[in-house]
This record gives C-alpha cells, sequence and structure tokens, in this order.
C-alpha cells in the first residue's frame, strides 16, 4: 500500500471512532429538562447526567495506554465502539439505574477511544501533526453540533421522548464497530514500554501540569455550558427547538477553528499567542451570555463557539507537540486528559448547584466567565516550546 493510500485510510479510521465521541455527551443537554421531570430528578442529580461522562474519562482514561500496549491500538479502539454501543443502548432503559449505568459504560469508553486518538495521530501522521488534529475535532465538532441540533426533533420523530432523543445515537456506534471489524486483522501490538516510571516522570514535570489544567478548564468551560445553555434560554422563555439549535450554532462555528488554528499553530514553535486569543474570545462570548443572554443569543453562540471550537484541539495538540515519541504522546493524552476531565467533570455540577442555591443563571456562567483567567495563563504556560519528560528509558536513547 502506497504511504499516501495508507494515510488516507488511516484518516477515515479516526474519523469513524470521532463520530461516536461527541453525541452521547452533548445529546443530553437539550432534552435534561424531560429527563428531570420524566425520573423527578432534581438539578444536581440532572448535572451528574453530564458530568459523568467527564468523571470517567478522567478515572478510566490512564487505562487507554495499558489497553493499547497489551492488545494494540486497533483492538482497543474497536472494543471501546462496542462497549459505546451497548452503553447507549442501556442509558435508553426504562429507569434510572440504566440512565446511570449506561452513561457510565458510554464515558469510560469514550475515555479511551479520547486519550489513544492523539497517539494515532502522532504514529501515522508525525509530519502534520495540528492537521491530523485539528481534521478529527472537527468531526467531533461537527457531531456535537449535529446531537445538539436534532435532539429533540429527533425524541419526536422516534416517538419515545428523551429515551428516542438519547437512544437514537445507538444506530451510527454500532455501525462504526461493524465497520471497525476487519481492521482487526492487522492489528499490531506495541512494544511493552516503562509505564510506571514515565508517569513518575510527568507528575514531576510543571509542563505537564500546566498542560493538564488548561486541557481541564478549557473543557469544563465547553461541558458546563453544553450542560446548561438550553436550560438558560428555555428559562428565558425559548422553545427546546430553539434552545436546542443556539447550542448548536456554538458547537457548529467552531468548527473552521477547530482546523484552521491547530493547523496554523503547529506550524510555529511557539503558541502562546494562539492559547491567549482563545481564552480572551471565550471570555468575550461567556460576558455577554452571562449579562445579555437575549439581547444577541446567536451573537454571543458564535464568539464562544468560535473561542472554544480554538482551544479543545488547540490542547490535543499540544499534546502531541509537547512530547517527543508516540509512547510519549500516549503518556501526556492519559496523564492530561485524566486530571483535566476530572476539573472539568466539577464544571456541570457546580453550575447546577449555584443555580439551585441562587435561583441565578447570571451567578453560575460568572463563575465560568473567571475561569477564563487561569484558562489563558495556563494556556500561555503550555504553549511555550519544549518538551514533557520521556520516559528514563527513552531518554537515555534519545
Amino acid at each position: 500500500m502506497r504511504p499516501s493510500r495508507r494515510t488516507l485510510v488511516s484518516a477515515l479510521w479516526i474519523a469513524v471512532v470521532a463520530f461516536n465521541l461527541r453525541p452521547a455527551i452533548t445529546g443530553v443537554g437539550p432534552v435534561l429538562p424531560d429527563v428531570e421531570t420524566g425520573l423527578g430528578l432534581s438539578g444536581v442529580e440532572a448535572a451528574l447526567l453530564t458530568t459523568l461522562p467527564l468523571a470517567c474519562f478522567g478515572l478510566l482514561g490512564p487505562a487507554g495506554p495499558g489497553l493499547a500496549r497489551r492488545l494494540g491500538l486497533e483492538l482497543t479502539l474497536g472494543a471501546a465502539l462496542g462497549v459505546i454501543t451497548v452503553g447507549i443502548l442501556l442509558r435508553s432503559g426504562p429507569n434510572v439505574a440504566t440512565l446511570y449505568i449506561g452513561t457510565a459504560l458510554a464515558g469510560c469508553a469514550i475515555a479511551v477511544c479520547n486519550v489513544l486518538l492523539p497517539a494515532v495521530v502522532k504514529r501515522d501522521f508525525p509530519r502534520h501533526p495540528g492537521l491530523a488534529t485539528g481534521a478529527y475535532t472537527t468531526v467531533l465538532g461537527g457531531t456535537a453540533a449535529l446531537s445538539a441540533a436534532v435532539a429533540v426533533p429527533l425524541g419526536h420523530a422516534v416517538g419515545r421522548g428523551w429515551r428516542g432523543a438519547l437512544g437514537i445515537w445507538l444506530v451510527p456506534a454500532a455501525i462504526a464497530f461493524v465497520v471497525w471489524l476487519p481492521r482487526l486483522r492487522g492489528h499490531t501490538r506495541p512494544p511493552r514500554t516503562e509505564a510506571a516510571a514515565g508517569v513518575r516522570a510527568l507528575l514531576r514535570d510543571p509542563l505537564a501540569w500546566a498542560l493538564s489544567f488548561y486541557m481541564g478548564i478549557q473543557s469544563l468551560l465547553f461541558y458546563a455550558t453544553a450542560a446548561w445553555l438550553p436550560t438558560l434560554y428555555q428559562a428565558r422563555g425559548y422553545s427546546e427547538t430553539d434552545a436546542g439549535l443556539i447550542l448548536a450554532v456554538l458547537t457548529v462555528v467552531g468548527l473552521p477553528t477547530g482546523i484552521i488554528v491547530p493547523t496554523l499553530a503547529a506550524r510555529r514553535r511557539d503558541q502562546r499567542a494562539w492559547a491567549a486569543g482563545g481564552a480572551v474570545w471565550t471570555a468575550i462570548g461567556l460576558a455577554g451570555i452571562t449579562f445579555a443572554p437575549t439581547a444577541a443569543p446567536y451573537v454571543w453562540a458564535v464568539i464562544l463557539g468560535t473561542g472554544v471550537g480554538a482551544t479543545f484541539p488547540l490542547a490535543l495538540t499540544l499534546v502531541v507537540l509537547r512530547s517527543r515519541t508516540a509512547h510519549d504522546t500516549a503518556r501526556l493524552s492519559a496523564f492530561s486528559q485524566s486530571v483535566g476531565y476530572l476539573i472539568a467533570a466539577l464544571g456541570p455540577v457546580v453550575v447546577g448547584a449555584l443555580h439551585d442555591v441562587t435561583g441565578s443563571w447570571r451567578t453560575a456562567f460568572l463563575l465560568l466567565l473567571a475561569l477564563t483567567v487561569p484558562e489563558l495563563l495556563f494556556g500561555f504556560a503550555s504553549g511555550r516550546s519544549g518538551y514533557v519528560a520521556s520516559t528514563p528509558q527513552r531518554a537515555r536513547a534519545g
């Protein structure tokens, strides 16, 4: 197989996985009030539905590199697609238990995929990491937008309300699992490495911590917004469909910046200006939603969408750029996403709790606005040229 064709095939496989990593999360926000009413959940209990996958990202992400070392990248990703399918099926079940168990299963499988896709990029696209990362994060953003926009209409079309809206994503997940099966015939098992030593090296590395906090804060801002923005606008008198459309606009407009920013940023040794710009643009959008949400809802959605649409792929690109090898990328990806998503998991719960206590969405979103300051600082630290510590074995070899 010619290299150019191999590269194209790898890109298609990455897209197949990426397509199924966001609908299970972002499709919840528009139907969250219906879930609350249907199952009698409190605001905090409903927020746990959006927080649980993020907690799984943080807790299960570190298992990804270990599974890949034992099974190979292809087999691990294929198994994860199967678990996502089962999780979505359970989540559409009859009661609260199946809702949370299914959500947790899908979240665990998505966590493994989240961690391993940057390693695939490092292995298969060493000369174009920014472009490859931007391409698959564009798929992530596109499916996030699609799930937010069609959640309510799909629920009505399927005829099962919020269960139909959440369960419909079983179809693309099952198709992806079946399509992935031929990929398993040629899977390779990576060489075993000093994983524990590598983690210890990252624990002592300021750059790894800065990147982890940058990953966490920008993810918190996105997921907290995705969870509660539709509810905020429904409280202001907007219909479920219109509120979901605002969230869809927010995610769609980030698609161009999601591919342009990492592609351009990867061409330079220093990405501090890109990180600072993304944080400032995010702050402007959040300020509009916080202080004048109904004045220009789609304008705020566009501004905020381009901001968060740039910072997430930039964070993933920095994981690739700040590591020397595919093994180091997998290590750094697991570390930064584990710490980062544990931070992000706090977002929906804290915002929901603040609203329950104060009765004000302004207070809740003011907290998100304030968090753009540490986002800027950690992004600036992560954008400085350099590499995280390698494992002792690889450091001596290099």
